[in-house]
């Protein structure tokens, strides 16, 4: 599970550094940073609170925990990776691809562990087992309604590559998590 947060902390570093966006609750984080200057690894604990709350009752205490535990970890790379190692120069497109494949890399990992990055993460893997429909879409549909919100706030350009980072993010989950594969609880 720590390497699975390792990578998704990677990847939303690389994203960040190149001014891109992400989707889910990581999203939603990165845009307040981006409006108001807040810190993005708070912003993310905090937004997940609640869905920690859904994640408890509906997919068990254990699940809950190990996502919990891996949140914090994420939030904090995302506020203090800078000091560990700092990218000089990155090319959002680079970003994008690295970044998508990191993140959906680690969400697999953690998937495989019975865990997620809380949040829609933890949302669609429950619409998922209660409902049928797949996470990767579930997901996707998510990241679309934070994408449309980001043009308000972000670069056209860099909501573009964001896109094209989510859709590499997601098109993993979609052909690499199925039902019945991994044991999610």
């Amino acid at each position: 599970m720590a390497s699975g947060g390792l990578m998704i902390g990677l990847g939303l570093y690389f994203l960040k550094n190149a001014g891109l966006l992400t989707s889910g609750l990581s999203g939603a984080a990165f845009l307040l940073h981006y409006a108001t200057g807040w810190d993005t690894g708070l912003s993310l604990f905090l937004l997940n609170l609640p869905f920690f709350a859904l994640a408890w009752a509906t997919l068990g205490t254990r699940f809950s925990l190990k996502s919990f535990g891996v949140v914090a970890l994420i939030s904090l790379m995302l506020d203090h990776l800078s000091a560990m190692f700092v990218v000089g120069q990155l090319h959002p497109g680079f970003a994008a691809v690295a970044g998508g494949v990191l993140i959906g890399i680690g969400l697999l990992a953690l998937f495989r562990h019975g865990a997620s990055v809380g949040g829609t993460s933890s949302l669609a893997l429950h619409l998922q087992r209660r409902r049928g429909w797949p996470a990767g879409r579930v997901l996707m549909s998510i990241d679309a309604a934070i994408f449309m919100v980001a043009l308000a706030v972000v670069d056209p350009k860099n909501i573009a590559w964001s896109i094209t980072s989510a859709l590499i993010l997601n098109l993993m989950v979609t052909l690499n998590h199925r039902p019945g594969r991994y044991m999610t609880c």
